[in-house]
Protein backbone atom coordinates (compact mmCIF):
# COMPACT_ATOMS: atom_id res chain seq x y z
CA UNK A 1 0.00 0.00 0.00
CA UNK A 2 1.21 3.55 -0.64
CA UNK A 3 0.51 6.80 1.05
CA UNK A 4 -2.13 7.31 3.01
CA UNK A 5 -2.57 3.70 3.94
CA UNK A 6 0.86 3.59 4.68
CA UNK A 7 3.91 6.02 4.65
CA UNK A 8 5.57 5.46 1.76
CA UNK A 9 9.41 4.14 2.38
CA UNK A 10 12.42 4.46 -0.26
CA UNK A 11 15.70 2.73 -0.22
CA UNK A 12 18.37 5.32 -0.44
CA UNK A 13 20.48 5.00 -3.88
CA UNK A 14 24.09 4.16 -3.92
CA UNK A 15 26.22 6.33 -6.47
CA UNK A 16 29.16 4.47 -8.38
CA UNK A 17 32.14 4.69 -6.65
CA UNK A 18 34.84 6.31 -8.88
CA UNK A 19 37.80 4.36 -8.22
CA UNK A 20 36.46 1.30 -8.63
CA UNK A 21 35.55 -0.13 -5.87
CA UNK A 22 32.20 -1.66 -4.38
CA UNK A 23 29.73 -1.49 -1.39
CA UNK A 24 29.27 -4.20 1.27
CA UNK A 25 25.58 -4.05 1.79
CA UNK A 26 23.66 -6.51 4.71
CA UNK A 27 19.51 -6.53 4.45
CA UNK A 28 17.59 -8.32 7.33
CA UNK A 29 14.91 -10.03 5.48
CA UNK A 30 11.75 -11.64 7.75
CA UNK A 31 10.61 -15.04 6.79
CA UNK A 32 7.43 -16.16 5.92
CA UNK A 33 6.23 -19.45 6.57
CA UNK A 34 9.85 -20.76 5.71
CA UNK A 35 10.41 -18.15 2.40
CA UNK A 36 11.02 -14.97 1.55
CA UNK A 37 10.73 -13.79 -1.76
CA UNK A 38 11.57 -9.83 -3.10
CA UNK A 39 13.64 -7.63 -4.86
CA UNK A 40 16.69 -6.91 -3.11
CA UNK A 41 17.37 -2.78 -2.16
CA UNK A 42 20.59 -2.10 -4.43
CA UNK A 43 21.27 -2.88 -7.72
CA UNK A 44 23.91 -4.50 -9.93
CA UNK A 45 24.81 -7.22 -7.69
CA UNK A 46 27.40 -8.93 -8.08
CA UNK A 47 25.90 -12.95 -7.60
CA UNK A 48 29.37 -14.71 -6.64
CA UNK A 49 28.68 -11.89 -3.41
CA UNK A 50 25.64 -13.31 -2.48
CA UNK A 51 25.90 -14.67 1.13
CA UNK A 52 22.97 -15.44 3.29
CA UNK A 53 23.34 -16.17 7.06
CA UNK A 54 20.72 -16.63 10.16
CA UNK A 55 22.87 -14.41 12.11
CA UNK A 56 24.10 -10.45 11.24
CA UNK A 57 27.70 -9.85 9.94
CA UNK A 58 27.73 -13.39 8.51
CA UNK A 59 27.34 -15.21 11.42
CA UNK A 60 24.62 -17.89 12.28
CA UNK A 61 23.98 -20.59 10.18
CA UNK A 62 24.63 -19.99 6.57
CA UNK A 63 21.55 -20.79 4.19
CA UNK A 64 22.37 -22.16 1.13
CA UNK A 65 19.05 -23.11 -0.15
CA UNK A 66 18.01 -19.61 -2.20
CA UNK A 67 17.89 -18.57 -5.96
CA UNK A 68 18.59 -15.55 -7.74
CA UNK A 69 16.71 -14.53 -10.81
CA UNK A 70 16.91 -11.91 -13.34
CA UNK A 71 14.11 -10.38 -15.33
CA UNK A 72 14.99 -9.29 -19.10
CA UNK A 73 13.28 -5.96 -18.81
CA UNK A 74 15.79 -4.73 -15.76
CA UNK A 75 19.16 -6.83 -15.52
CA UNK A 76 20.16 -4.67 -13.04
CA UNK A 77 17.87 -5.68 -10.29
CA UNK A 78 17.90 -9.11 -8.69
CA UNK A 79 15.08 -11.24 -7.34
CA UNK A 80 15.93 -13.43 -4.47
CA UNK A 81 13.70 -16.12 -3.48
CA UNK A 82 15.34 -17.95 -0.20
CA UNK A 83 13.68 -21.47 1.94
CA UNK A 84 15.32 -21.53 5.85
CA UNK A 85 13.35 -22.25 9.14
CA UNK A 86 14.52 -19.09 10.78
CA UNK A 87 12.28 -16.20 11.46
CA UNK A 88 14.82 -13.46 9.87
CA UNK A 89 17.78 -13.95 7.49
CA UNK A 90 20.72 -11.39 6.46
CA UNK A 91 22.03 -11.27 3.17
CA UNK A 92 25.15 -9.75 1.97
CA UNK A 93 26.49 -8.50 -1.05
CA UNK A 94 28.42 -6.41 -3.20
CA UNK A 95 27.19 -3.87 -5.69
CA UNK A 96 29.62 -1.04 -7.28
CA UNK A 97 26.16 1.23 -7.37
CA UNK A 98 22.49 1.79 -8.26
CA UNK A 99 20.98 1.98 -11.31
CA UNK A 100 18.57 5.08 -11.26
CA UNK A 101 15.62 4.29 -13.73
CA UNK A 102 12.21 6.14 -14.51
CA UNK A 103 10.48 3.86 -12.35
CA UNK A 104 12.56 5.26 -8.86
CA UNK A 105 12.05 8.83 -9.87
CA UNK A 106 7.33 7.67 -10.97
CA UNK A 107 7.48 6.71 -7.38
CA UNK A 108 8.40 9.47 -5.82
CA UNK A 109 6.21 11.67 -8.06
CA UNK A 110 3.46 9.56 -6.84
CA UNK A 111 4.10 9.33 -3.10
CA UNK A 112 4.53 13.41 -3.57
CA UNK A 113 1.21 13.23 -5.47
CA UNK A 114 -0.60 11.44 -2.76
CA UNK A 115 0.71 14.07 0.19
CA UNK A 116 -0.52 16.90 -1.69
CA UNK A 117 -3.52 15.25 -2.59
CA UNK A 118 -4.20 14.76 1.04
CA UNK A 119 -3.21 18.19 2.53
CA UNK A 120 -5.55 19.99 0.08
CA UNK A 121 -8.28 18.14 1.17
CA UNK A 122 -7.56 18.59 4.72
CA UNK A 123 -7.05 22.20 3.88
CA UNK A 124 -10.90 22.15 1.70
CA UNK A 125 -12.50 19.82 4.53
CA UNK A 126 -11.20 23.20 7.15
CA UNK A 127 -9.48 20.33 8.89
CA UNK A 128 -6.14 22.82 8.77
CA UNK A 129 -5.70 26.19 7.38
CA UNK A 130 -2.79 25.97 6.01
CA UNK A 131 -0.37 25.23 9.03
CA UNK A 132 -2.77 24.65 12.06
CA UNK A 133 -4.16 21.80 12.98
CA UNK A 134 -7.79 22.31 14.35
Amino acid sequence: MTYPDDIDIFVEKLNKKQDGSVYVIQEELFMTDGKYEGILSHDNITNSSIKVYTGPQLTGEEITNFVVSVSSSAPWRKFIKIFAGAEKVYVTYETPGDTVEAEDINKLQESMTATQTEIEYYKTAGIIDGGHFI
